[in-house]
C-alpha cells in the first residue's frame, strides 16, 4: 500500500494499468503479464511468498494484471469472484503481490492489532463495512481499486455498493519491502445485522463478533500451502 499506510485508514491508493493513463491522464503504465501461474482455483507463487493459494469452487477466476504504483512499487493483481448474475458480484477475493522498487526507500508497516494464520503464514488484518464500496474504489483513477474495478468492468461486472470486507497482509521478508495482500469482500443485503455507517464502520471495534464471523468467511474458501 502506498498512501494512508495505517490499517485504520482503510483506503489503499496504488496505481493503475495503462488504460487508466489513457482514460484519466495518469502517469501509471501497465507492466508485463502476471508472473504467477493460475491453474483452476489455485494461484501458484514461487516466491514472496512461495505458496499455493486455492479458492473455493464457487469462486471463478476473472484474470490478473500487473501495475506500477506511482513509480514506488510494483503490484500483481488477481481476482476471483462469486455471483454476478445481475452485473454485481456477491463476493470476491482480490489478491495482490506487491513490492517496493529499488529506488524507493519505504517499507510496509502495519499495527499488529489483529493477526491470524492461514497455512502457516501470518497475516495482519482489519475488517470494515462500507455503504458505497464500489464508488470508493474509483474515487482515485490511479488507485489499485480503480484498476481492479476496470478488470471487473471488462467482464461487465462491478463491486457491490454496500459491502463488508476483510483485508489481510502478509509480509514475507524481514526488510518489510514486500507484501501479499488478500481482500475478501461480500455484499451486505438489505436487512442484514451487519452495521454500516455513512463513512464506513470499523467492525473490529464496533462489532467484533461480526468481524470474527467475516474473518471466518474469508478463511472458509481460502487455503494456503507453503511450497
Amino acid at each position: 500500500m502506498i498512501k494512508r499506510r495505517k490499517l485504520n485508514a482503510f483506503v489503499r491508493t496504488t496505481s493503475a494499468v495503462l488504460l487508466s493513463s489513457v482514460l484519466f491522464g495518469q502517469s501509471a503504465a501497465s507492466g508485463p503479464e502476471p508472473l504467477r501461474q493460475v491453474h483452476g482455483q489455485t494461484i501458484i507463487s514461487n516466491e514472496l511468498p512461495a505458496a499455493e493459494l486455492t479458492f473455493g469452487k464457487e469462486f471463478r477466476y476473472l484474470g490478473g494484471q500487473r501495475v506500477n504504483l506511482y513509480g514506488m512499487a510494483d503490484a500483481e493483481q488477481h481476482l476471483f469472484v462469486k455471483g454476478g448474475v445481475n452485473g454485481v458480484i456477491d463476493a470476491f477475493y482480490w489478491v495482490q503481490f506487491e513490492h517496493r522498487v529499488p529506488g524507493d526507500r519505504h517499507t510496509y508497516n502495519y499495527p499488529q492489532d489483529h493477526t491470524t494464520e492461514i497455512g502457516g503464514l501470518k497475516f495482519i488484518y482489519d475488517v470494515k463495512s462500507w455503504p458505497s464500496y464500489a464508488d470508493m474504489q474509483i474515487e482515485d483513477p490511479g488507485s489499485d481499486g480503480a484498476a481492479i474495478s476496470r478488470l471487473l468492468a471488462d467482464h461487465h461486472l462491478a463491486f457491490p455498493q454496500q459491502a463488508a470486507r476483510v483485508r489481510m497482509f502478509h509480509l514475507p521478508t524481514p526488510d518489510r519491502r514486500t507484501e501479499l495482500m488478500i481482500i475478501y469482500g461480500e455484499a451486505i443485503p438489505d436487512g442484514s445485522p451487519i452495521p454500516v455507517g455513512n463513512l464506513g464502520t470499523v467492525l473490529d471495534k464496533d462489532a467484533p463478533d461480526v468481524a470474527r464471523l467475516l474473518l471466518d468467511h474469508a478463511k472458509r474458501d481460502l487455503s494456503i500451502q507453503k511450497r
